[in-house]
């Protein structure tokens, strides 16, 4: 938490601190600078992610609340719905979740463990998904379901509070990063990493690489939830848009689009360190980390951090694809 506020109410169940380990063959297979990767794949709930240290908070304002169904929205493959489903397994929540399209033939990667892990499903099947989710949590309300509203990729103001203590806990770990670089997206983790660069005194570079969002949109998106980090974390602090690093030049065809650069991350990563990437988010911000390396705006002096935000299990989703 930022210095002399209160912690905010948690339930601690990820696998933390993740590692930082360096990447001693991928940075020469660049000719590129220093790296280091921080494993947030590996937070240890159904396949890991990023999503689980949002939970962490999320679930308990829902305990708060009194709450007995979790409710929130994502895409097919989503990683953050996953997440939800496994942590409302694990505590005691029902879970609905709303996902983007029609019901496939075959149940795949993320979508087979929402299953799994017990979730009703509700699919839109081309209406408007904020309607449809608005809609599922009335009608778990109207029965009586007690439900909890999990925003879109759990970015919040009390989720993304869960990155502003993740940069508490790499400043902890002593490996000094001039950048971290790493997949943006809903905004959360971006947002949390920003404020807590702010209040913990982190002065290296945090750049998004963007998977869908123009980058005028993320930075208006991300200064406005850092605000909202700050103060549930006990500080007033400003947040300008320009000042917030957002590269929107890799997003290549639209989200979940796989591409050449993504293809070409993904082996990379699996054969110079047997660390596997997934398609839609780590894949895409890998991809446009080595763009950078390669194009020299990443200097070869940099110590540069690859934050893994997880996703894999989209890998079998994408079979034919990679």
């Amino acid at each position: 938490m930022a210095p002399g506020s209160a912690p905010l109410p948690r339930l601690r169940f990820a696998h933390l601190p993740t590692p930082i380990e360096p990447l001693p063959r991928l940075g020469p297979a660049l000719h590129g600078p220093a790296l280091w990767i921080k494993r947030d794949d590996q937070t240890g709930l159904a396949f890991g992610g990023n999503k689980t240290r949002k939970l962490e908070f999320l679930l308990a304002e829902a305990q708060a609340q009194a709450a007995r169904t979790l409710v929130t929205a994502g895409a097919v493959q989503s990683n953050h719905c996953r997440q939800t489903a496994a942590a409302a397994a694990r505590f005691g929540f029902e879970c609905v979740l709303v996902l983007v399209g029609s019901p496939p033939q075959t149940e795949t990667g993320n979508l087979l463990l929402d299953r799994l892990l017990g979730a009703e499903i509700v699919w839109t099947e081309g209406r408007d998904r904020e309607a449809m989710l608005r809609d599922a949590f009335e009608k778990a309300r109207a029965a009586g379901r007690r439900p909890s509203l999990i925003p879109y990729g759990g970015s919040s103001p009390i989720g993304a509070a869960a990155y502003a203590e993740a940069i508490a806990e790499l400043l902890a770990q002593g490996v000094p990063i001039d950048r971290i670089v790493f997949a943006t997206s809903s905004g959360g983790t971006q947002a949390g990493m920003v404020a807590g660069a702010r209040l913990h005194g982190f002065r290296g570079r945090i750049t998004g690489i963007s998977v869908d969002e123009k980058a005028e949109v993320l930075r208006q998106r991300v200064a406005a939830l850092a605000v909202g980090v700050a103060e549930v974390l006990g500080r007033r602090e400003v947040f300008d848009p320009g000042e917030i690093e957002v590269d929107d030049r890799f997003t290549g065809e639209g989200y979940g689009v796989v591409g050449e650069r993504e293809k070409e991350a993904i082996r990379l990563f699996a054969r110079s360190e047997g660390i596997l990437l997934d398609p839609v988010y780590t894949g895409r911000a890998a991809g446009g980390m080595i763009e950078l390396i390669r194009s020299g705006e990443i200097a070869r002096d940099e110590r540069v951090l690859f934050w893994h935000t997880g996703g894999t299990p989209a890998l079998f989703a994408y079979a034919d694809r990679i």
